[in-house]
């Protein structure tokens, strides 16, 4: 995609005489900062310019506004490119926040979005109007030369649109739960994921006219949601609740990631470039953690200078009960790459949350090293065991699903409010769920690293969906849900296919006395879009058949750990390891 030439490297900057406007930040942003506990304390006053018009490469204008420090001296520059207005959430949260401790900080809305000129597209014109922005950067008197950016989810996307050629005043990054790839975002696993493309179309359509008009949409949302998802055929449906969004609608179409639609979008060839330094944030239960994971292990293969900090967290927690966390990590890179301060760096690259056991862990590298993989096999009766059948064709369990009353998702890695860990007993009680349990555990089992289900598989129609997920059962028998993934099936009708389900990755540890709980099902909705069971696409298909789907001996979750953490705790070779808690056996 064509750039706009750039100016040299710059030298030095000589400071010219600015007079700072007078005007305060925004009511909503100083109510909403006050509200607000374990921050650090504000070292400046706070001004603000607001509705800059910035020119875009193609010279439209790009609203910007500007806060800064009222001192006088030099400080460095944060920018922030959302396409989701520069009211709340963002301007106490990068605008305010950040000037109170020593930064200008611009807040600029993407072409198309919150009052600037053009026509917002989901990613063709980033890169470009991200380097017309910083040569207007170099123009202003108040600009010292030193440049970071920082920001969330497409925020993020944002800023790998300038690393593509970083402009040399670019010293470090912050990527919050920011993704790279936006078809690995909307079709996860090969498999559309409408929750997101539902919920990040009322965002994009909505927040940048302001958060009464978000809140209307999320509502108008809410109360139309079982229509939209269960409409037949499912292209379209959203209008009556959302509108007319051109580039969701192309979205939703282009499932193929080779589709030339999609040329240009995936800017994972930045990631094996960057020399900035990048400070990297996702949670467990964000759906770009995945994308962030990726982001990390490119960055750090390159040499680059990186770090990752993994919290507890959804895509919407880690900037509010995780904020304390989140703001420090951020502050601290900043202070470090752009004021000479490593003083509040961590002690290691890297800093996971370990669920199970809620502790903060500092690491090398991630995945952690030494480590190992265990394989738990599904065995008959609902089990798990610690060895491979004798027999890997024997079915193990079957289940029905019907598609008029699909297998509800449960939390997970959802932008809707129900993302995260949640209680999924109600779930694995239906008949359309197969579960299988191990026994109590004598010793902790800890995960560090990615899980993924190999499974052996058959069903009645020849195509379908696999949903895996691994939960932890507490003794009281709370089963909660620590990660999950979803893959499609393209099989011979009744002929056992393989099939590999990336569950993602994890930190958690599975205490004594737990069970560990591996749940099957051929759908987990409305976060994913059904498989009509015929091979037809499903954004067209009028048809959806009911499907059998059978599990077959040698499936086995694979878990990763460190070295000797630990396994499954089998008295014999092929012995179940113990029925599933509701007696079930396993469908």
């Amino acid at each position: 995609m064509p750039l706009p030439p750039r100016s040299a490297a710059p030298g030095p900057r000589t400071r010219h005489h600015w007079t700072p406007p007078p005007g305060r930040p925004p009511l909503s942003a100083r109510l909403m900062r006050g509200t607000w506990r374990g921050l650090p304390p504000r070292r400046h006053a706070v001004g603000w310019e607001p509705g800059l018009p910035v020119p875009a490469a193609d010279g439209s204008p790009l609203l910007t506004d500007h806060y800064f420090p009222r001192e006088r001296g030099g400080f460095p520059t944060l920018l922030v490119r959302t396409p989701y207005g520069r009211g709340l959430p963002w301007s106490p949260l990068y605008g305010l926040l950040f000037a109170e401790q020593g930064f200008h900080v611009v807040v600029q809305s993407c072409r198309g979005t919150g009052g600037s000129g053009g026509t917002f597209h989901l990613w063709r014109n980033e890169p470009a109007d991200g380097q017309a922005t910083v040569e207007w950067l170099r123009a202003q008197p108040w600009f010292d030369g030193r440049l970071a950016t920082i920001g969330p989810s497409y925020l993020g996307y944002t800023q790998w649109a300038l690393a593509l050629d970083p402009p040399p005043e670019l010293k470090a990054m912050v990527v919050q739960l920011g993704l790279h790839d936006p078809h690995g975002c909307y079709h996860a696993g090969g498999v559309p994921n409408l929750d997101t493309m539902l919920a990040g179309g009322t965002a994009m359509a909505h927040q940048h006219r302001g958060v009464l008009a978000l809140v209307g949409a999320l509502l108008r949302l809410q109360r139309r949601l079982g229509a939209v998802t269960t409409a037949r055929p499912l292209r379209g449906a959203h209008r009556d609740a959302l509108g007319e969004i051109p580039w969701l609608e192309e979205v939703m179409d282009r499932p193929d990631p080779d589709d030339a639609f999609w040329e240009g979008a995936d800017l994972a060839p930045s990631l094996d470039r960057v020399t900035v330094p990048t400070a990297l944030v996702t949670g467990w239960h964000d759906l770009l953690a995945e994308q962030s994971l990726e982001q990390y292990r490119r960055l750090s293969r390159a040499g680059c200078d990186v770090s990752l900090l993994v919290g507890p967290w959804t895509h919407a927690s880690a900037l509010g009960r995780g904020l304390p966390d989140v703001f420090a990590d951020a502050l601290a890179w900043l202070r470090a790459h752009l004021q000479d301060d490593p003083s509040a760096l961590r002690p290691t690259p890297v800093r996971v949350h370990t669920g199970g056991a809620q502790e903060w862990r500092d690491l090398a590298d991630w995945p952690a090293e030494p480590a190992a993989t265990t394989a738990w096999y599904a065995a008959p009766g609902g089990g798990l065991c610690a060895y491979p059948p004798a027999d890997g064709l024997e079915p193990l369990a079957t289940l029905r699903h019907d598609p008029d009353a699909p297998a509800p998702s449960v939390g997970g890695r959802l932008l809707s409010r129900t993302a995260g860990a949640r209680d999924t007993r109600a779930a694995e009680a239906r008949e359309d769920v197969l579960v299988f349990t191990g026994p109590p555990l004598r010793e902790a089992v800890e995960i560090l690293g990615p899980v993924t289900a190999r499974m052996t598989v058959s069903t009645d129609t020849g195509h379908t969906d696999v949903f895996a997920r691994l939960c932890d059962v507490a003794p009281d028998g709370r089963s909660v849900n620590v990660c999950d993934g979803i893959a499609p099936v393209r099989a011979d009708r009744d002929r056992p296919a393989a099939v590999r389900v990336a569950l993602g990755s994890t930190a958690h540890r599975f205490e004594p006395g737990h069970r560990i709980r591996w749940q099957v099902a051929a759908a987990a909705h409305p976060r994913y879009a059904l498989n009509p069971g015929t091979g037809e696409p499903r954004l067209d298909a009028t048809e959806f058949l009911p499907i059998r789907l059978t599990v077959h001996a040698a499936s086995a979750l694979l878990l990763a750990g460190p070295a000797g953490a630990g396994g499954p705790a089998t008295p014999s070779p092929g012995a179940s390891a113990g029925p599933a808690a509701d007696g079930r056996g396993g469908g």
